[in-house]
C-alpha cells in the first residue's frame, strides 16, 4: 500500500495549488478592466469574455473553476469592473452577486426639466433613449400620458449600470417623487388651502426657486398661502422667468411682468398650471406646512435671506432699503 502515499501527496499538492490559484491575483493588462457579460452567455463564453476583456488567463482554466465551484449557473449578466488584486474567487463572487460597476448622475434641487435632460445627455455610459423626444412623449413612455414633465422627478443622486436607459433612470426619479410627495401630503396641515398633491408640488417648486435657506421655506409658504386666501396674485418672479423660457437673458424687466403667460403670477391669480422646477423634500414639507404668519410680502436682502412684511407700506420700505439702497 506504499503506492497510496504518493497518490495522497499528489492529491494534496493539487488541492493546495488550486487553493493558491483561486486566491492569487489575476494578471490584468490594464488597471480597471471593463467586463461585459451579455444575457444568455454560456459559462465557457463568460470565461472567454474575461480573457477578451484583458485578463491574462486561459479561458478553459477559468471555466473549470466556475464549474467546480458549483456557482456557474448563478453567474449574472451585466457590466463589471476588474480592479488590480482581483482573484478568480473574488471575480466569481462578483459575477454571482451581480456587483456591477456603476456610474452616477445627480439631479439638483431647483432644476427644470431642460436642465435634467442636459445632465442625462452628458451622463457617462447612459443610453440616450429619450434624446429627440418631446416631453409629452417621454411622459407617455413613463406611464403618465397627458401629465407635464416639469417638477415630476425627485432631485437626488442616481446610480446606474453601463448601458442603462435614461428612461429607466427617469422612471426611478419619477417614482421617488411620487413617494416623497405622498409622504409630504400625509403630513399636511388640516387647514391647508391646497386641494391635492399636485398643487402642493407646484407650490413647493416655487418655494424651491424663491429661497435656498432652510429657515425661510415655511415663511415663504406662509406668505403664498396668505395671498391665496385673500385672492391676491402670488407675484413671484421665478414663475415669470419660467414662462419666458430659454430666451430669458437674466434681466427681468417691467415688460416681462406685464406680459401674460400661463406662469405669470403678476397677471394671473392662483397657482400656475405646472411646477416650475424640481422641489426637494424640505420644500415639499414647507408647501403643506406653512408658517403661521401675517406676512404678505417678502424681498431679498441681498445676502441670501429675505425681509418679510405684513403691509405694503412696510414692504415698500424694505424694497427701498435692500433693493434700491435708500
Amino acid at each position: 500500500m506504499l503506492w497510496v502515499l504518493p497518490a495522497v501527496l499528489m492529491a494534496l499538492l493539487l488541492v493546495g495549488t488550486a487553493l493558491w490559484w483561486v486566491n492569487h491575483s489575476l494578471r490584468l493588462k490594464t488597471p480597471g478592466l471593463e467586463l461585459t457579460i451579455e444575457p444568455g452567455t454560456s459559462v465557457l463564453g463568460v470565461a472567454q469574455a474575461v480573457r477578451d476583456a484583458g485578463v491574462d488567463l486561459s479561458p478553459l482554466l477559468l471555466y473549470g473553476w466556475f464549474r467546480l465551484s458549483g456557482d456557474s449557473r448563478r453567474i449574472r449578466a451585466g457590466n463589471y469592473e476588474l480592479e488590480p488584486g482581483s482573484t478568480p474567487r473574488s471575480l466569481l463572487r462578483k459575477l454571482v452577486r451581480g456587483e456591477e460597476s456603476l456610474n452616477s448622475v445627480t439631479l439638483v434641487e431647483g432644476w427644470n426639466f431642460r436642465q435634467v435632460r442636459a445632465a442625462l445627455q452628458k451622463a457617462e455610459r447612459l443610453k440616450p433613449d429619450s434624446q429627440g423626444l418631446e416631453p409629452e412623449k417621454i411622459m407617455e413612455l413613463l406611464g403618465l400620458p397627458g401629465k407635464a414633465a416639469e417638477g415630476r422627478f425627485y432631485p437626488d443622486t442616481y446610480t446606474y449600470a453601463r448601458g442603462s436607459s435614461d428612461l429607466a433612470l427617469l422612471k426611478r426619479a419619477l417614482q421617488a417623487m411620487d413617494k416623497q410627495l405622498a409622504r409630504a401630503w400625509e403630513q399636511r396641515q388640516q387647514s391647508t388651502l391646497l386641494r391635492n398633491p399636485q398643487e402642493a408640488l407646484i407650490l413647493a417648486s416655487i418655494i424651491e426657486k424663491e429661497t435656498g435657506r432652510p429657515g425661510e421655506r415655511a415663511m415663504i409658504s406662509g406668505v403664498f398661502n396668505n395671498r391665496i386666501k385673500l385672492d391676491m396674485p402670488l407675484q413671484t418672479d421665478p414663475t415669470v422667468i419660467y414662462g419666458i423660457g430659454p430666451g430669458f437673458d437674466g434681466n427681468l424687466r417691467r415688460r416681462d411682468l406685464q406680459t401674460d403667460t400661463p406662469w405669470n403670477t403678476y397677471t394671473r391669480k392662483g397657482l400656475p398650471p405646472t411646477p416650475i422646477a424640481m422641489p426637494g423634500q424640505a420644500a415639499l414639507l414647507a408647501a403643506v406646512q406653512p408658517a403661521s404668519t401675517a406676512a404678505l410680502y417678502f424681498v431679498a436682502r441681498g445676502d441670501g435671506s429675505s425681509a418679510f412684511s405684513n403691509s405694503l407700506e412696510e414692504h415698500n420700505q424694505a424694497v427701498n432699503k435692500y433693493q434700491r439702497g435708500q
